[in-house]
């Protein structure tokens, strides 16, 4: 990035689904033909035109599913970039949700787990992906939260093993105007400009 002259930003569900499923994959933790992901954007995930079914008295107290089937325009971004982790195809399953909020995501991304994987393997893949990360924060007794990225730069992840199921879910929630646009934006073009990389952000979010 520092060498670029052109930088392409991350779309915002790209951003929250990538970061869930990459410690898992550079260390080999999960099958990549089952990447099942169900996630919740609010409304100003749409953009500002003025669209009926995006109007507050359709959306608050409801939620609804579109784009459902592999329609989403961000799944083959996705698949992209986590294939190129990788050198092999990953196949994403995605569905987006419209939630009665103005703004944030919320991305549950699950995933077969491979023979013989823990939870402590879990943890210290996301603490090593991560430690050096000063907007994004791997949380292992709480629960991501919308309201806590609120206003900031910062992606909360928490993933967990279902022994049952055998699968591993990641919790993946940040700000989509800030971490998922505008903020993203900034930060890239601090490190472009050798700007320290965090300047003029924050990754405390502004609730309630």
């Amino acid at each position: 990035i520092a060498e670029a002259t052109r930088i392409a930003n991350p779309g915002c569900y790209a951003t929250a689904i990538e970061l869930a499923y990459a410690p898992l994959i550079n260390n080999d933790l999960i099958e990549l033909d089952d990447l099942v992901v169900v996630a919740a954007s609010g409304t100003s995930g749409a953009g500002r035109k003025a669209t009926a079914s995006l109007l507050a008295t359709e959306v608050m107290g409801s939620m609804s599913a579109y784009k459902v089937g592999g329609l989403h325009q961000h799944t083959a971004e996705i698949e992209q970039e986590l294939t190129a982790q990788t050198g092999e195809q990953v196949t994403l399953a995605m569905t987006p949700l419209l939630a009665p909020m103005s703004r944030g995501i919320l991305a549950t991304c699950t995933a077969t787990a491979k023979p013989g994987v823990t939870q402590d393997a879990i943890d210290l893949a996301f603490q090593n992906a991560y430690v050096d990360e000063p907007f994004v924060q791997v949380l292992t007794q709480t629960w991501p939260t919308t309201a806590a990225v609120a206003g900031s730069n910062n992606v909360q992840l928490r993933a967990v093993l279902d022994p049952h199921a055998n699968r591993i879910t990641v919790i993946s929630t940040e700000d989509n105007l800030v971490k998922g646009a505008a903020g993203q934006a900034v930060q890239n073009a601090n490190i472009m400009l050798g700007h320290k990389e965090t300047a003029g952000l924050s990754a405390i979010g502004v609730a309630p």
